[in-house]
């Protein structure tokens, strides 16, 4: 019990880099996992011992410390703590990521967190994270308009120097012309045939120097479109904006990138996540509520929330980019060794393994200094690597494993009916307790429930065991235990006289109201079919077409009395939520056999003795002497 932790209340917040650190008992860096020669753990690995703890008791990796004398001793060979196996269910490593990545939670789904934050629609925002835009982080005004003139300087320059060319080929194209002219003269002495030859090459050379005019004229134009482009595109730039890749690349073509803070991926996002003032944004959003637009109103409304959300619970809004990565207890992703040497492991080491294969790689090329282009591609990489491990269903590229199948990533592990929060902690599978089909009972009265014989045994097994030995029927547990296997009709009689003292609670799922769990003394009957007493279907909102209920037996004194004196179906008969009667006869089949019970059998001739109480009629009726629908006379 001192193990105990008291708290108060539970809260899922976004962690820092450093809360990560803090969870972490080590650094992983290898994708291995078992050495398969040796079915060890690989050190530095998602298994390593000296991180996630040994693997067996009181036992460090090179077996220099065993037994449990040692316990808290950390191996000076290994490095592993002698301590229990079972903190492989809780200690945690961390992953030095290479490059930021954003988290897929934050950045896709609706609403988007980082949308919303940055102003930037999810589809841009999606553009940025895989490197197919730039985002602007910071514009310089002044730089501005010194691009801006120097934009008009350079336009002017390369006009003259388009002008400057074409007249230069004008002029060339005229000379070669006149001599040409001048050549035809020396060679030709008839003045006609001159003529001619000299009319032809004069025309060729207009038509050639006409059709530089009109090239002139589309390169001018083009020179002019370009720097048009380039200037719009330079006013229309703001800090948080997006500009293309070809954008920026003539941006730099044309040097005009000084002026400006420009980046991609999730870097980009940090260092503009890293910028951002809440108090400041939530005062600038609060006078938006009060613009005249709609849409304004609506979109600085959901910004707010987040604002005011970040803010409250003292996160800041670069958490939301990740730099450090949990890796989960190697339990909680088991490697199990199958027959004929195979191993079954569980999807989340797929996934690791990725990312650190591409984290690793990564690493190495930064450090080689390669080109910018391949350091991106990888970036991308291990984005898209991140986002299958944290929610394969958001991510862009899905992980499939060698059979085609998705593997199952950590949101998978956490959502659905089978996730752990509704399968392993809001509902658990617990001691004294059963399942079972339920079929009508109407023999039975409203306070009571058939439960059958078998299960009733199983549950009452504890109660059943210590009154077979306090009637000497068994000298110990074990002689006891072997009575019940052979389902002496002792061991039911035993099993009868516990549960006429002792009620049950069933329990009908979804329990969405205190009608859901209600008290009933059990009667033992045969078949594995528990019994129910139609009058309270309505309270469970249960039919008979194959819904299953579940038993509790409570323990304690203070649950017994409880369940007798609040949560039998006599003190349920109004609903909690309106006050009108719940436990009454509604349905068709109750209505038919009332009227059916309550009708003469006119083929059956009237009873010739008359009996002299109603008592005597009831028991004439049990035993079979009149019918139920048969007409007697009965004294009053």
């Amino acid at each position: 019990m001192n193990n105990i932790i008291d708290f108060s209340g539970l809260q899922i917040r976004l962690a820092s880099p450093e809360d990560i650190k803090s969870w972490s008992y080590g650094l992983v860096t290898k994708p291995e996992t078992i050495n398969y020669r040796t079915q060890k753990p690989e050190k530095d690995g998602l298994f390593c011992e000296r991180i996630f703890g040994p693997t067996k008791d009181w036992e460090c990796y090179c077996g220099k410390y065993k037994r449990v004398r040692f316990k808290g001793i950390v191996c000076d060979k290994c490095g592993v703590e002698v301590t229990l196996s079972r903190v492989r269910r809780e200690r945690m490593g961390h992953l030095e990521l290479s490059a930021p990545v954003a988290h897929v939670w934050f950045f896709k789904g609706a609403p988007s967190k980082l949308s919303l934050l940055l102003d930037i629609s999810p589809k841009a925002l999606t553009s940025v994270i895989y490197f197919s835009k730039y985002l602007i982080m910071s514009v310089d005004e002044a730089g501005r308009e010194e691009a801006l003139a120097n934009i008009e300087t350079q336009k002017e320059t390369k006009l003259n120097e388009v002008r400057t060319n074409f007249d230069k080929q004008i002029e060339d194209v005229k000379d070669l012309g006149e001599k040409e002219i001048k050549e035809l003269k020396k060679k030709i002495r008839a003045k006609d045939e001159l003529e001619l030859k000299s009319e032809d090459l004069k025309v060729d050379y207009k038509q050639k120097v006409a059709n530089l005019r009109e090239q002139m004229v589309v390169e001018l134009a083009f020179t002019e479109e370009i720097y048009s482009k380039l200037g719009s595109l330079i006013e229309r730039i703001q800090a948080n904006s997006l500009v293309s890749d070809s954008e920026f690349a003539k941006l730099e073509e044309y040097r005009l990138v000084d002026w400006i803070e420009a980046g991609m991926g999730s870097e980009a996002l940090l260092e503009a996540l890293k910028k951002i003032n809440l108090e400041e944004l939530g005062s600038k959003l609060k006078e938006d509520l009060n613009s005249s637009s709609e849409a304004k109103r609506l979109r600085a409304t959901k910004r707010l929330q987040v604002v005011r959300g970040l803010s409250d619970a003292k996160i800041k809004p670069e958490w939301m980019i990740v730099q450090t990565l949990p890796v989960i207890p190697p339990d909680l992703r088991p490697m199990v060794q199958l027959s004929g040497g195979r191993f079954a492991a569980s999807d989340l080491n797929d996934l690791y393994r990725r990312v650190i294969n591409r984290n690793n790689r990564l690493k190495h090329l930064i450090d080689l200094g390669a080109p910018e282009i391949i350091l991106r591609n990888e970036k991308r990489m291990l984005q898209e690597a991140v986002d299958s491990l944290i929610d394969s269903s958001q991510a862009r590229s899905t992980r499939r494993s060698r059979t085609g199948k998705t593997l199952k990533s950590l949101s998978d592990m956490l959502r659905g009916k089978q996730g752990r929060f509704r399968q392993n902690l809001l509902g658990k599978r617990v001691d004294y307790s059963g399942r079972s089909v339920i079929v009508v009972g109407p023999e039975l009265k409203l306070n009571q429930c058939g439960l059958p014989k078998d299960m009733a045994l199983e549950m009452f097994k504890p109660f059943v065991l210590h009154e077979i030995i306090k009637q000497d029927l068994a000298p110990n547990v074990k002689a006891a235990k072997a009575l019940i296997e052979k389902r002496l009709p002792e061991v039911f009689d035993i099993l009868e006289k516990i549960t006429k003292k002792h009620p049950v609670l069933l329990n009908r799922a979804p329990t969405l109201h205190k009608l859901s769990i209600q008290a009933f003394w059990p009667v033992l009957v045969d078949g594995a079919a528990i019994r129910l007493h139609p009058v309270v279907c309505s309270g469970f909102n249960a039919d008979f077409d194959g819904d299953q209920m579940a038993v509790h037996v409570p323990l304690t004194k203070k649950a017994i009395q409880e369940a007798k004196n609040h949560m039998l179906p006599q003190y349920n008969l109004v609903k909690p939520s309106a006050g009108n009667p719940v436990s009454i006869p509604d349905s068709k089949e109750m209505a038919i056999g009332v009227y059916y019970l309550t009708s003469i059998d006119t083929k059956l001739a009237p009873y010739s003795m008359p009996f002299s109480s109603p008592t005597e009629a009831i028991t004439a009726t049990q035993t079979g002497v009149v019918n139920v629908r048969q007409l007697i006379l009965v004294r009053l």
